[in-house]
């Protein structure tokens, strides 16, 4: 925290009013866990400790209340203390405290007799952040009662002796499929490759439903696409066991992920007894593409290897399952789904007229906003929705006045993203229809692109505005023609495409280079971009090796 101290009997005013509301029920904060420490914690019961508690961990201050007293002391001389904490200083001039609290993203400060109280502001921090979950009866593990120590009482811990975390939404979604088998009974067992020793077992749980629920959490929770992909594969792999009178997932041995594998090659012979064709509403039924092959070897892959690294198996029995060889020359397959040039320059043709009737100036700035950063950033359909917990999207200006996005990507992974100059006249513009300042300030928060009620536009939204732009792009063309077919079908996925296409082949930009800007996990993903036709390629050669 900072080096102010939390005046908690001058500032908490209301908290026995609002923690069960607010915070926690009854104020004891102990119902909450820190999921990110091994083992899981408990958080202390009272409301100072877990502040600090929570800010300690986070590591900025969540809520501190400061007199001038408490500057002073923090400080070697009234001179440094009003350096350090410029607008704290300014506040207890004229007032007796100022509060600095963490919301939306960033720090706040405001006079104390107007400062919220602690236990609403720690509240929404806990329910904000992706490590803290609330452990009450109804999640399916008791509550532990806290000791003010940070410590976990036996209560909630399992017969290892640490928490059990609480599965959450993971397994929720997991186990949608009404149909047999019910996947949430069948996961909660252990086979005999799960490791029992708590020295080693850093996942602190003893079965295949909780541990599934933390790979989960932890390499698909930031993502719906990348959690529904997961779910699929890991639905595909428990019908298989149930049909094969295999499992569970721990008990499954190199041989029986070899005969799943085999599965997959499959041309017939559906999962379920019952013929696909009678059942033509699930994909299971099916054998997936070789594109969906290769996504669920990588995903039982991964599953296998995170319980193994921490030390919830003994072993790896996927360990090179959806390697060798052959998967290490292949390249991915190139993304089909890409704008021709003629439909780009159509969009931006429209970007670039007026209005639509019946559109008011602020709504179409913002859909130009919302274009121009799909176009020349190459983002992902989520990273523009904020994320309050991490303050992020957002943008910065540069010492020699170059704009940057900073986004928040897959698995957590922060990334900054430099904007050309192209696309900065359609921000300044949506951004001065706010009532923004035309250039990004320090410091500033809240959302980069505002719904119609001032909140931060979320997915839907967000693309919605891009098939806008398509829709309007699409009316231009003439009947038959095929580029109004493609613009009726793409989505804004498609400018990730060939916002890369252009970087890799259009201006041979190296690829680790292009890999950082789109936060590909593998090179292999960025070069499917590189992947050319044959005139391509002679072209490519004769420009190398020029006539003398």
């Amino acid at each position: 925290m900072t080096d102010g101290t939390i005046d908690a009997a001058a500032s908490r005013g209301g908290t026995a009013a609002h923690g069960a509301a607010d915070g926690a029920p009854d104020g004891d904060y102990s119902v909450w866990i820190d999921t990110a420490v091994m083992p899981p914690q408990r958080l202390p019961r009272e409301t100072d400790a877990a502040l600090a508690w929570v800010a300690q961990v986070l590591g900025h201050p969540v809520y501190t209340r400061w007199t001038l007293t408490d500057l002073k002391r923090g400080a070697a001389s009234l001179a440094d203390a009003r350096r350090d904490h410029p607008a704290i200083f300014a506040l207890l001039l004229e007032h007796d405290a100022a509060v600095e609290y963490w919301a939306r993203g960033r720090l706040h400060v405001v006079a104390g007799d107007v400062a919220p109280p602690p236990d609403p502001v720690l509240g929404r921090v806990l329910r904000q952040h992706r490590r803290f979950r609330m452990d009450t009866p109804d999640t399916g593990s008791p509550v532990a009662a806290g000791d003010g120590s940070g410590a976990v009482s036996m209560a909630g811990v399992n017969a290892q002796g640490t928490v059990t975390p609480p599965p959450g939404p993971w397994l929720t979604v997991l186990a949608r499929d009404p149909s047999p088998p019910d996947h949430r009974t069948w996961l909660a067992r252990a086979g005999r490759f799960v490791n029992p020793s708590t020295l080693t077992n850093t996942l602190g749980v003893t079965d295949d439903a909780r541990a599934v629920a933390l790979f989960l959490q932890e390499r698909a929770g930031h993502s719906p696409h990348t959690l529904r992909a997961y779910v699929t594969e890991l639905r595909r792999l428990m019908t298989w066991c149930v049909h094969a009178q295999r499992g569970p997932l721990s008990d499954l041995t190199r041989a029986d992920l070899q005969a799943w594998r085999r599965s997959l090659d499959a041309a017939c012979a559906p999962l379920d007894p019952e013929p696909a064709a009678a059942r033509p509403d699930r994909p299971l039924n099916r054998p997936p593409s070789p594109a969906s092959r290769s996504r669920a070897l990588a995903v039982i892959s991964s599953l296998y290897h995170f319980w193994q690294k921490t030390g919830y198996l003994i072993a790896n029995p996927a360990a090179g399952l959806s390697g060798g060889a052959a998967a290490r020359r292949a390249w991915t397959p190139a993304p089909a789904r890409m704008l021709p040039a003629a439909a780009l320059a159509l969009c931006d043709a429209v970007m670039a007229g007026a209005a639509p009737d019946g559109l008011a100036l602020l709504p179409w700035r913002r859909r130009g906003a919302v274009w121009a950063l799909y176009r020349y950033a190459g983002v992902r359909l989520a990273e523009l929705v904020l994320a309050e917990a991490e303050g992020l999207p957002r943008l910065e200006l540069e010492a020699k006045g170059d704009w940057t996005l900073h986004v928040l990507g897959k698995g957590a992974k922060r990334r900054a993203i430099p904007l050309p100059d192209t696309c900065l006249a359609a921000l300044r513009a949506y951004r001065q229809a706010r009532g923004l300042p035309a250039e990004p300030v320090t410091g500033e928060g809240g959302p980069l692109i505002h719904s119609e009620r001032g909140a931060s536009l979320r997915r839907s939204g967000l693309a919605a505005e891009i098939k806008a732009v398509f829709g309007a792009a699409a009316a231009r063309t003439a009947p038959g023609d095929p580029l109004r077919e493609v613009l009726v079908r793409a989505s804004t996925h498609w400018l990730r495409h060939g916002y890369a296409r252009t970087m890799v082949v259009d201006h041979r930009v190296p690829l680790p280079v292009v890999q950082e800007l789109l936060g590909h996990a593998s090179v292999q993903t960025t070069a499917a971009y590189a992947r050319t036709d044959r005139s391509q390629l002679r072209g490519f050669v004769e420009e190398s090796f020029p006539p003398a």
